[in-house]
């Protein structure tokens, strides 16, 4: 277990760039709209959470098998990142929310149900894992729970500027751009490390 600075602002930055253009976010602005901030904030952490711990010890499973595979795995993994987001549509006509929801449980349940149900299998928990593998757990933890939470706090806070002033493809472009350039990083580590 070690405490690696870089490796966290890495997840910190990949997760982020890759929820940004994600249904969640969208999902977070909507039910922020109809529900109390502050209560759909502490749902949506808390499943973002859960997930990281869960792709995080998928991550540490991976971690087990010879350092070139785990290479090449997250390479092709970083690959495929990429494609999906430059492949996206724009998904964000769905709203997670469609009803007005009142009291700290409610909402809280309304937004942590939203959030995890949506989440599995998702780029940024495929990501989480794929940096648990190569970067540490607890780095790559803090670093993916933080992004989370922060763009959902995003979200929450000035998600109706976000989705009026920058381009989602152009969010969506950045973070293929990164992916790309971390799945031939890891290609070249691979080979010559």
């Amino acid at each position: 277990m070690t405490f690696d600075p870089l490796a966290i602002i890495t997840a910190f930055g990949l997760i982020f760039l890759a929820e940004l253009p994600d249904k969640t976010m969208f999902a977070s602005l909507a039910m922020g709209t109809r529900m109390r901030p502050l209560y759909v904030w502490f749902g949506t952490s808390t499943a973002f959470i859960v997930h990281v711990a869960i792709a995080v010890g998928a991550g540490s499973l991976l971690g087990l098998l010879p350092d070139i595979a785990v290479k090449l795995v997250s390479a092709a993994l970083f690959a495929f990142g990429a494609l999906v987001l430059l492949r996206s549509g724009d998904d964000d006509d769905e709203d997670g929310a469609a009803k007005t929801v009142t009291g700290f449980w409610p909402v809280y349940t309304t937004a942590f149900m939203a959030v995890f149900i949506s989440e599995w299998g998702d780029l940024t928990q495929i990501t989480t894992a794929n940096l648990a593998a190569t970067n540490g757990w607890l780095s790559t933890a803090i670093g993916s729970a933080l992004a989370l939470m922060s763009v959902s706090a995003l979200a929450l806070l000035v998600g109706r500027f976000i989705a009026q002033r920058v381009p989602l493809k152009t969010v969506q472009r950045i973070g293929a751009a990164c992916m790309g350039a971390l799945a031939l990083w890891t290609l070249i580590e691979a080979f010559t490390g």
